[in-house]
């Protein structure tokens, strides 16, 4: 529990650390865009009432509370679940990592009302018109060390 606790810890500080240093310090709520390494990576200002790409973003209130109040009750399950069920520190840390990212995101839509993403990324010609932020990067890769590493307890090999 420990480690999914710590790395759940890790990516809500870093994703805030990120957004307050990028939104407000770097002042992206005001000047809307910025250019660090074009087209690779851009700072675009973006606020996000629903889920991924903007679904759902049609009642942003009613859409903000739902989403807060899953975030927890997600978060929650998966904490308890986790504990139970994941022997393997990759996949503890991977909950963690989904844990904290949905934590975070779930803060920025209390404070703010919606979530503060900010990240663009384009390459080969393909323009990207989609902006992230860090506890979405969290969320993925917290997702997939569980899809990939996780094996029913029946199926592992002792360590």
């Amino acid at each position: 529990m420990r480690v999914m606790l710590l790395s759940a810890l890790a990516a809500f500080g870093i994703d805030q650390l990120s957004k307050w240093a990028v939104v407000h310090k770097l002042n992206l709520i005001q000047i809307g865009a910025i250019d660090v390494l074009p087209p690779l990576l851009n700072f675009r200002m973006g606020w996000n009432t629903g889920i991924n790409f903007g679904l759902f973003s049609g009642y942003p209130e009613t859409m903000r509370i739902v989403l807060v109040a899953l975030a927890i009750v997600i978060s929650g399950f998966l904490l308890w679940w986790g504990n139970r069920n994941l022997d393997r520190s990759i996949t503890r840390i991977g909950a963690g990592l989904v844990i904290g990212g949905a934590l975070a995101n779930a803060l920025d839509r209390v404070i703010y009302g919606a979530v503060a993403d900010f990240l663009n990324m384009s390459c080969c010609g393909i323009n990207n018109p989609f902006t992230f932020n860090v506890a979405d990067i969290f969320i993925f890769a917290g997702a997939f060390a569980l899809v990939i590493f996780d094996k029913p307890k029946d199926e592992q090999a002792p360590e």
